[in-house]
């Protein structure tokens, strides 16, 4: 098995919708939050800016950690290709911080083929990763019942 991998996530929202990078796999369509991992001697909020750098080609502002995420490959619908996988994963509200409407990043992941604001409303339509922050997204802008969201939400897919 892999180490344990430590990985810096975006929730980059705009009144009703939040930015995803926008990939395809044999499956087709998914969304993904922008972000990866965090290499040696960096921070989760100085890797959180670099991956929007390199997969939306922004400049970030970090906010507050909004929600913790434990993927565990073995445990989940990809298991035969991530089964050896274990990554935390820390998503931080962030907001851009530059001018402009385009997203070009210098080094998208290997799936991803663009970027995308996707409305909040949507988001139960759409396959997107994790599944499990579309609830607490949604609370967080008014399009569910009220309740405080989780932080931490668990080994999710």
């Amino acid at each position: 098995m892999k180490p344990i991998r430590n990985s810096a996530k975006a929730v980059i929202m705009d009144q009703d919708r939040v930015l995803l990078t926008r990939n395809v796999d044999h499956l087709g369509e998914f969304f993904l939050f922008p972000g990866g991992g965090q290499e040696k001697g960096e921070t989760l909020a100085q890797a959180v800016v670099r991956e929007c750098l390199e997969e939306i080609g922004r400049t970030v502002a970090v906010g507050d950690l909004l929600h913790v995420r434990e993927y565990i490959g073995s445990n989940h619908e990809f298991a035969a290709e991530d089964g050896d996988i274990h990554q935390v994963e820390f998503y931080f509200e962030c907001r851009l911080t530059d001018q402009g409407d385009s997203f070009e990043g210098h080094r998208p992941d290997d799936y991803q083929v663009g970027v995308e604001w996707v409305k909040l409303s949507s988001l139960g339509d759409v396959r997107i990763y994790p599944r499990s922050l579309v609830e607490p997204l949604a609370k967080r802008r008014g399009y569910s019942g009220p309740g405080p969201s989780r932080v931490y939400v668990g080994d999710t897919n």
